[in-house]
C-alpha cells in the first residue's frame, strides 16, 4: 500500500510539473459547451477526475474485502474458543484417566485367584 502511495505521488508530481511547463491556452469542447483554459488546468482537472473515478470504482471492492476480513476474524475467534474448550476437556479427561489408573486396583476374578 505504501509503495502504491509513493508511486501515485510521484506520478502526480510529474503531472503537475508537466502541466506547469505547458500553460498554453487550449480550447475544450464538451457537447454544447466550449471553454478556453490553460493546458495545465485541464491536465490537473483530468488527473483529479481520473483519481476520483478510480477511487469510486475501487470502494466496493475494498468494502467487500474488509467485510470478508472482519468475518474471518470473527470465525478465527470462535474457532480459538472452541479449541480452548476442547483442550480443557481433553486435559480434564487425561487427569481423570490418570487418577483412575493410579487409584483403582484391577479386579481379580475368582478363577484367577484359584489358579495362584
Amino acid at each position: 500500500m505504501r509503495l502504491f502511495l509513493i508511486l501515485a505521488s510521484i506520478i502526480a508530481l510529474l503531472a503537475i510539473v508537466f502541466a506547469l511547463q505547458n500553460a498554453v491556452p487550449i480550447k475544450i469542447a464538451f457537447g454544447l459547451w466550449q471553454l478556453e483554459e490553460s493546458l495545465a488546468l485541464v491536465l490537473l482537472l483530468t488527473l483529479t477526475v481520473g483519481f476520483v473515478v478510480g477511487l469510486l470504482v475501487s470502494i466496493p471492492t475494498i468494502m467487500k474485502r474488509e467485510w470478508k476480513i472482519s468475518n474471518q476474524k470473527k470465525t478465527i475467534v470462535e474457532l480459538e474458543k472452541q479449541l480452548d474448550e476442547h483442550i480443557e476437556r481433553i486435559s480434564s479427561q487425561r487427569k481423570r484417566i490418570d487418577y483412575l489408573e493410579t487409584n483403582i486396583q484391577p479386579r481379580v476374578e475368582p478363577s484367577e485367584a484359584n489358579q495362584s
